[in-house]
C-alpha cells in the first residue's frame, strides 16, 4: 500500500468511531438504552461552582439521582464540588481531562487525557468511574481502546436538550428532550455553561422540575447509569476500588444542604 494510502486508511480507521454521534448509527448500549421502565438522568461538563450546586439542590429537593460526567480540570478546580455530588449519592463518570475532542489526539495522548480523569476524579470522590461519554459524543478508535483498558465502559445519549445555546429556554429544552424521550432512553443534559453559552446552565435548570415531573407523569423512573440495566465493561477485579452502590432509598425527601437558591439574575 501506498503510503498516502496507509496514512488515509490509518485516519479513516482513528475516526470511523466518530460516525456513532448520529444517533441512526449507534448501537443501543453505546446509545444508553435501559430498562424500559426506568430513564437515566446525566449531565455533563461539571462540576461548576456557580451551576452544579443548584442542579444538586434541585435534585436532592425531588429525591432523584443522576450520573454526572466530570471534566478532570474541572474536578482538579473545585474537588470540593465532586466530592459533594458523590456524597449526595449521586453517580461520577469520566468526560475527559478538557472539553476537547479526542480525534484531535494519538493513543498515547488519548489514555493519558482519560486516565488522568479518571484518578483525579476517583482521588476527589473516592469512587472509581465506571462510565466515559466523550466531549461533543466524538470517540475515536483510539479513545474506544483506552477506555477498554481502563475499565471505562463508553454511553453516549438517546435524547438531548439542546441546552447549551445562548437561544436556550426552559420550554425549548423540555420540549426537545420530550421529543425523543421513551422509557429506557438516557437523557443528555449540562450542569454547567463551561463549554456553552454563558448562563445556558439556567434554562436547564428551570426546565429540570417540569421534565422530572412528566417522566413521572408516564410511569417512569429517573435515576442514574448505574440503574439503568446496561451491561458494563469492568475493570479487572481485586484492585480494592470502590464503585458507585446506590445508597438506600429514603420514604420521604432528604433534607436541603447548605446550597442557594439560585439567583434571578
Amino acid at each position: 500500500m501506498k503510503p498516502a494510502l496507509a496514512l488515509a486508511a490509518a485516519g479513516a480507521l482513528h475516526a470511523a468511531p466518530a460516525a456513532f454521534f448520529l444517533p441512526p448509527l449507534r448501537p443501543p448500549s453505546l446509545a444508553g438504552a435501559g430498562d424500559p421502565g426506568h430513564v437515566a438522568l446525566t449531565f455533563d461538563d461539571g462540576p461548576s461552582p456557580l451551576s452544579t450546586p443548584h442542579f444538586l439542590r434541585l435534585l436532592e429537593a425531588r429525591g432523584i439521582r443522576a450520573t454526572f460526567f466530570l471534566l478532570g480540570t474541572q474536578v482538579a478546580r473545585a474537588p470540593w464540588l465532586a466530592r459533594e455530588i458523590a456524597e449526595a449519592g449521586h453517580e461520577v463518570a469520566v468526560h475527559g481531562w478538557e472539553h476537547r475532542c479526542l480525534l484531535r489526539y494519538g493513543p498515547r495522548r488519548v489514555r493519558d487525557d482519560l486516565a488522568r480523569a479518571r484518578d483525579v476524579i476517583e482521588h476527589a470522590t473516592g469512587n472509581r468511574p465506571q462510565w466515559i461519554r466523550a466531549p461533543y459524543g466524538v470517540f475515536s478508535t483510539s479513545a474506544l481502546v483506552a477506555a477498554r483498558g481502563l475499565g471505562l465502559t463508553p454511553v453516549l445519549w438517546t435524547c438531548w436538550g439542546f441546552d447549551w445555546t445562548s437561544r436556550a429556554t426552559a420550554r425549548s429544552v423540555l420540549r426537545t428532550v420530550m421529543k425523543d424521550l421513551h422509557g429506557g432512553g438516557t437523557i443528555l443534559l449540562h450542569d454547567s455553561d463551561h463549554a456553552a453559552a454563558v448562563g445556558s446552565w439556567r434554562a436547564t435548570l428551570a426546565a429540570l422540575g417540569p421534565l422530572l415531573d412528566e417522566i413521572a407523569h408516564r410511569g417512569l423512573q429517573a435515576g442514574p447509569l448505574a440503574e439503568h440495566g446496561i451491561t458494563r465493561a469492568r475493570a479487572g477485579g481485586g484492585d480494592g476500588a470502590r464503585h458507585w452502590r446506590a445508597p438506600a432509598r429514603r420514604a420521604d425527601p432528604p433534607p436541603l444542604r447548605r446550597w442557594p437558591a439560585p439567583s434571578s439574575r
